[in-house]
């Protein structure tokens, strides 16, 4: 009996510790689990292998849920602070770096008006070159003393803004300018340019014209000053004539590069001061505005656009004293699509001269004086071709000045001057407010020639104010008349100055009088020439 009682108890036993040990076994590994678990959530940033392996195992957490859908946990963050990473610092900017705006001060320029600082100005236009719609700048309350300096392109970013609120002055020793150099600041091909501010550019020339041999150059025109203590004939000759010339201006009106370098060859000295320093010029560039500046003393031509497409000046200033030799305001020469407004120019040569190859000219709100006027030539010189198309002058104000409107032409030339009209100009004590001179000449006298620029659709309308010299001044080729010459609503008085007075006076001039002038044009001949030779220079002109 004994027997039968441990069979079973042993039995019993070894199930009972079968289970116990199952029971354990389940229990132990559940614990295992979550201190795994626990120590995944506080270690997930050190073990990302671990943290995969495990949410992918537990696929009832709450924080696996998080990371599956790789948006926001519904599990708080760790209460630690974890360390933040060592992310590096930009570097400070280096010369522009990283900026579209570019300082002359951040390039090394000193601004005290004795240090050179042209080497500053050109490093940072190099930057400031590469970056579209960048700004270069030259701060207000800074004098820099910048040599000549060209700002090129052709592979500059477009759009580019010089803002000039300083003052730009140029050197006044001569060695610094060097040999073939026919400008101080300029821009080449570029697209886009804005030149603005309430700067100044002061090219000094007074040191240049002391020196320039040509300091005594005087307008054709000043032939007809006639001092009122000096005899005058009765009847004066025709004074434009080449053949009746007497002290003449010996002035480009535009000469060539290669020209300008073989004069510089020949008479070095005199040369170079008679023909460099143009203080701003541009030259084959698109869409180029120059507004607020002012550009004072330049040794010759302030601001000049040689080749350009789309210009617009406006709100604009030029500042010369009236003895200044060869300063004409601003220069126009083979460009066009030309928009110039609301601008005040003083100086000793034309406030506008517009040259050959200019078509599709505005000018309007123009302050002109002291000055030459504003011109058209001249035109033809050296028996070269000229074209000149649709200009507008309008609503002028000229004091003092020699001229009012003007066109000039040498004799020889060739080409065509056609679709002009002088508009609303208001002129006081101007010497001779309207002019076409076709025999122009820079020299003691000129050959005659037969060939000339001709000279057609010429409007002139309410042209009004005082006049010193001589009302109107109409003096066309034999060769070649002048034809649809119209004048309408003309009203010149007379003001009794320093010189004799002349009447009006035509030569080889054909057209109308729209209305009655005062005074009377009555040496305008009405209609066209018996024959007319125009055709072919308009054809040469591709009119």
């Amino acid at each position: 009996m004994d027997v039968k009682m441990k069979g079973p108890s042993f039995r019993g036993l070894t199930f009972m510790l079968a289970v116990a040990f199952l029971v354990w076994s389940s229990s132990s590994e559940g614990c295992h689990g979550r201190a795994t678990g626990k120590h995944w959530r506080q270690n997930r940033e050190a073990l990302p292998a671990l943290s995969s392996k495990k949410g992918k195992t537990h696929n009832h957490g709450g924080a696996h849920k998080g990371n599956h859908h790789g948006g926001a946990s519904k599990t708080k963050p760790p209460s630690r602070k974890m360390p933040k990473p060592d992310v590096p610092r930009s570097p400070p900017p280096q010369k522009g770096s990283r900026s579209s705006t570019f300082n002359v001060l951040d390039f090394g320029a000193r601004g005290d008006g004795k240090t050179d600082d042209t080497k500053a100005f050109q490093d940072t236009w190099t930057a400031t070159c590469k970056v579209t719609a960048s700004t270069f700048i030259v701060p207000s309350k800074y004098v820099f003393l910048v040599g000549p300096i060209s700002f090129s392109g052709p592979y500059c970013q477009p759009n580019i803004v010089f803002q000039l609120d300083g003052k730009i002055i140029a050197p006044t020793d001569f060695k610094v300018w060097g040999r073939g150099l026919f400008q101080w600041l300029q821009f080449t091909k570029l697209m886009g340019l804005n030149i603005q501010g309430n700067g100044t550019i002061d090219g000094r020339g007074s040191v240049w014209w002391q020196v320039s041999p040509f300091d005594d150059t005087i307008d054709h025109e000043f032939k007809l000053l006639i001092p009122l203590n000096s005899s005058v004939q009765e009847k004066p000759p025709a004074p434009a004539r080449s053949e009746l010339v007497g002290k003449m201006p010996r002035i480009k009106p535009t000469v060539s590069d290669i020209e300008l370098v073989s004069l510089f060859v020949k008479h070095p000295l005199t040369r170079l001061c008679s023909f460099v320093v143009q203080a701003l010029r541009f030259y084959g560039s698109f869409n180029v505005t120059v507004t607020g500046i002012t550009i004072q003393n330049s040794p010759q031509c302030h601001l000049k656009f040689d080749n350009c497409i789309g210009v617009l000046v406006h709100d604009f200033s030029v500042s010369s004293p009236s003895d200044s030799p060869n300063t004409d305001g601003i220069h126009l020469q083979n460009s066009k699509d030309v928009l110039i407004h609301n601008t005040t120019l003083s100086c000793g040569d034309d406030c506008i001269s517009i040259q050959t190859g200019c078509s599709n000219v505005y000018v309007q709100n123009i302050n002109c004086g002291p000055g030459h006027g504003i011109s058209i030539g001249s035109l033809g010189k050296d028996n070269t071709k000229a074209c000149v198309s649709n200009i507008t002058v309008r609503d002028v104000i000229m004091h003092n000045t020699m001229n009012g409107v003007r066109i000039k032409t040498w004799q020889g030339g060739l080409g065509v001057v056609q679709g002009v009209l002088f508009s609303n100009i208001q002129v006081s004590e101007v010497k001779i407010p309207i002019v076409i001179d076709q025999f122009y000449c820079d020299k003691e006298t000129c050959s005659n020639q037969t060939s000339a620029v001709a000279l057609s659709g010429i409007n002139y309308e309410r042209i009004r104010g005082t006049y010193t010299v001589k009302p109107v001044q109409f003096a066309c080729s034999d060769n070649l008349p002048c034809t649809d010459i119209s004048l309408t609503a003309i009203d010149l008085k007379p003001l009794q100055e320093l010189y004799h007075l002349y009447g009006a006076f035509c030569w080889q001039t054909f057209g109308e009088l729209r209305t009655p002038t005062v005074p009377p044009i009555d040496c305008l001949q009405i209609g066209k020439p018996s024959t007319n030779k125009i055709q072919n220079d308009f054809d040469s002109c591709g009119v």
